[in-house]
């Protein structure tokens, strides 16, 4: 992976818009708040909260696996390629990037499952059984989950224009929740943009269509994943040079104002000697965030913990030093 001089990635656009359709205005006075006229002959909605159950359905079926609106599905794959929907990653786009129109995205199964995403592996080929390349499609759940439990530290410092959709995030409604999702998805999608072109060790950022997120697969040809941090036992020499690079994938961050917040070694790759950081929704402002050089130490923590305990001398992974030159990085000393 490597470092781009190319345009920046707008991903600047009110979520609230995309479901704004669905929801009364609350600042409004209640007797000038719009409701929808129904026709004569047409049944009362089933209500379940806020939205009506064939709403909720509608949203649900918006979301789940980003399905193409393009037409009937392919005569084979699962759709049609989503490249002409939604936003795009950074350019130049790599050469294995299958931009085709014409492709089609087939589903492969589940790479991971978690609280907040599903990670599906996907390839996306052409029907002629030309080129074709791996991704990851990251799926975030909406309304019909309760997740995102430990989201109200990560979101703060970031801005919402508008006091309803506040107001539904921080209640947690079903709108809310899909507002989350959908702003969680966006924040990956925008960190993973601005960190690849900075040269960050991280997976190119394919596309965003609404709650999924397609990524490039780090892993093997034949679809074998590659191993998290936490799965390797390396030898001393190996554990040194996978510091070496931690540090200097922390420092990147850093140096653009950065932390991960929830590093791990659960949450870092490592493909062919290389690593590579996952997961990044809760990408953390520093100096924006009340919260962000607790995370920063956090993630420093985490990191160096392991790599102790795997044969890398404490004097090197020091974390009250590490977290001081990463501070540094970011002028907060």
């Amino acid at each position: 992976m490597h470092a781009h001089e190319n345009d920046t990635t707008d991903v600047s656009f009110d979520i609230y818009e995309r479901y704004a359709h669905l929801v009364e205005d609350e600042d409004a006075p209640r007797e000038h708040r719009t409701r929808l006229r129904r026709a004569e002959d047409e049944p009362a909605p089933r209500n379940r909260g806020r939205l009506t159950e064939e709403e909720r359905d509608l949203l649900a079926l918006r979301r789940a696996d980003a399905v193409s609106e393009a037409g009937p599905l392919p005569p084979t794959g699962d759709r049609w390629s989503t490249w002409d929907e939604g936003e795009r990653g950074p350019t130049p786009y790599p050469e294995w990037l299958v931009t085709d129109l014409g492709a089609v995205d087939i589903e492969l199964g589940v790479l991971k499952s978690g609280k907040e995403a599903d990670v599906h592996l996907l390839e996306r080929t052409l029907p002629d059984g030309g080129r074709s390349c791996l991704l990851a499609a990251k799926r975030y759940r909406g309304s019909d989950h309760r997740l995102f439990h430990r989201d109200a530290g990560y979101l703060e410092g970031r801005r919402m224009r508008k006091s309803r959709e506040a107001r539904a995030i921080a209640g947690r409604t079903g709108f809310g929740r899909n507002l989350i999702a959908e702003q969680w998805a966006v924040a990956e999608f925008t960190a993973l943009s601005r960190l690849w072109q900075v040269g960050a060790p991280v997976p190119f950022p394919v596309q965003r269509v609404g709650t999924e997120v397609l990524l490039e697969f780090v892993g093997s040809p034949d679809g074998t994943a590659a191993p998290r941090l936490a799965q390797l036992r390396p030898s001393a020499a190996e554990a040194r040079e996978l510091w070496r690079q931690a540090l200097d994938a922390m420092t990147v961050l850093a140096r653009h104002g950065y932390a991960h917040g929830d590093l791990s070694p659960y949450n870092v790759l490592v493909h062919d000697g290389q690593l590579v950081l996952i997961d990044l929704p809760q990408v953390v402002d520093v100096v924006a965030n009340p919260r962000g050089p607790e995370f920063l130490a956090r993630d420093v923590a985490n990191l160096c913990r392991w790599f102790a305990g795997h044969g890398v001398p404490a004097t090197d992974c020091d974390p009250v030093a590490c977290v001081g030159r990463l501070r540094a990085e970011l002028g907060l000393n």
